[in-house]
């Protein structure tokens, strides 16, 4: 499947297609398929890290569970600069706040899909990206959702 890697301020990332929909995003370097498809996603995210641009528009595949692809879908719905808990997520889903929690840690296509905008009710929750916890409060402040953490 082609992937394309950038150099962004959290680290090198790599965005994979396959056919006409975004299917992962990871934290790693080396790819360069160029395609339409991938050149557009790393000038979004390149515009993303540069504070020009707030909400994505790619179209991304979630290859996963139904749960997953519900999960998937209500993170995307965050608008930037704003959160949700678990525990909200979990109540309009009517799963408990641990799967969130789960769900939200596998989620295929982070940043993209905003995972980091799910916060615990008292804690920032984790952050299965390297950096951990670090990384996600870097993307809140980014995203100007740091007022959030003090």
């Amino acid at each position: 499947m082609p992937a394309l890697s950038l150099v962004s301020p959290l680290g090198p990332l790599t965005v994979t297609q396959d056919g006409g929909e975004i299917i992962g995003l990871e934290w790693r370097d080396g790819e360069t398929d160029h395609t339409p498809l991938l050149d557009a996603a790393l000038a979004q995210l390149a515009r993303y890290f540069q504070g020009a641009l707030g909400e994505f528009d790619l179209p991304l595949k979630v290859r996963a569970s139904a749960a997953q692809q519900a999960v998937c879908a209500a993170m995307r719905a965050i608008p930037t600069g704003e959160t949700r808990t678990y525990g909200a997520l979990a109540k309009d889903l009517g799963l408990p706040a641990q799967a969130i929690g789960q769900l939200c840690g596998a989620n295929p296509i982070p940043i993209l899909i905003p995972c980091h905008r799910v916060l615990g009710a008292s804690t920032l929750g984790g952050f299965s990206a390297p950096g951990g916890v670090e990384t996600k409060v870097w993307l809140l402040k980014h995203e100007r959702a740091g007022g959030l953490l003090i």
